[in-house]
């Protein structure tokens, strides 16, 4: 059988065969940022499997390496910094919309995680049902050190799978987490050697997908609705603590110490 090839947008490509679609981001440039458009067409891909009732399982992957987080070249940030507030919230929807609609989709998702996965691209994994990376691989959260808040409505995802503890460290802290202390954890659930991360995930994928679809799917169901019953009530605001905390006056140290390569001098303002 030959698989069903479709982009969406210039970066995203979907591959269906069988009960299996693997959804590829690949910006062609080794970094694979999230810009506005790429959470927009994010989100169009994981839609794009409300009713398709063949896909059993789906494998999401970036390559060389899943993401390097926001993309800071985004032309959209500029417009953003100098919207009004009720225009700034609406361009801020776009990620924590697409993790959501990711979260949302019916079918297991395997996270298939390479080089690295920063910012978005943590938030985008913990919206999946798997998480398997490869052994050099690690996962950072930059938000905080660089004055901002987590927001995407990660926060509870990662308080599901780590413990408040270990959750509260990675998100405060900023610091690299290497796929194997990751593993241990509890955000990944396979670390696997360099190089067949998207192997592996397939093959945990092609296993799901040949499991009694409805039940794998109300399964899914009710476990997220076990584990994710205050996730709103604990993020309803997320989006606007991002929309305060990023034009605070930390912040715009935090990017100034950034790029003059020094230690930030950080006032609570």
């Amino acid at each position: 059988m030959t698989a069903r090839v479709e982009r969406v947008g210039e970066a995203i490509g979907i591959a269906r065969e069988g009960g299996l679609a693997t959804v590829t981001l690949d910006r062609g440039d080794g970094r694979n940022a999230l810009s506005r458009q790429i959470l927009l067409d994010f989100k169009a891909a994981a839609l794009s499997f409300a009713d398709d009732l063949e896909t059993r399982a789906i494998v999401l992957t970036g390559t060389p390496v899943f993401s390097a987080g926001a993309d800071l070249k985004d032309p959209s940030l500029a417009r953003r910094a100098d919207a009004g507030l009720l225009e700034r919230r609406l361009l801020l929807r776009a990620g924590p919309e697409m993790c959501d609609a990711w979260a949302a989709v019916r079918q297991p998702v395997v996270a298939a995680i390479e080089g690295y996965a920063i910012g978005g691209g943590v938030a985008l994994v913990s919206a999946c049902d798997f998480r398997i990376a490869g052994e050099g691989a690690f996962l950072r959260l930059p938000e905080i050190p660089l004055g901002m808040n987590m927001s995407w409505h990660t926060v509870p995802r990662l308080v599901s799978l780590m413990g408040p503890a270990r959750a509260k460290a990675f998100v405060m802290l900023g610091e690299k987490l290497e796929a194997p202390i990751a593993r241990a954890e509890g955000l990944l659930d396979a670390v696997v050697p360099d190089g067949t991360a998207f192997d592996v995930a397939m093959d945990l994928a092609a296993r799901l997908a040949a499991l009694p679809p409805n039940a794998v799917q109300m399964t899914k169901s009710a476990v997220d609705a076990a584990a994710g019953a205050l996730h709103q009530a604990s993020t309803f605001m997320d989006l606007d603590q991002f929309a305060l905390t990023a034009t605070s006056e930390d912040a715009k140290e935090a990017i100034a110490a950034f790029l003059d390569k020094r230690q930030p001098r950080f006032t609570g303002r």
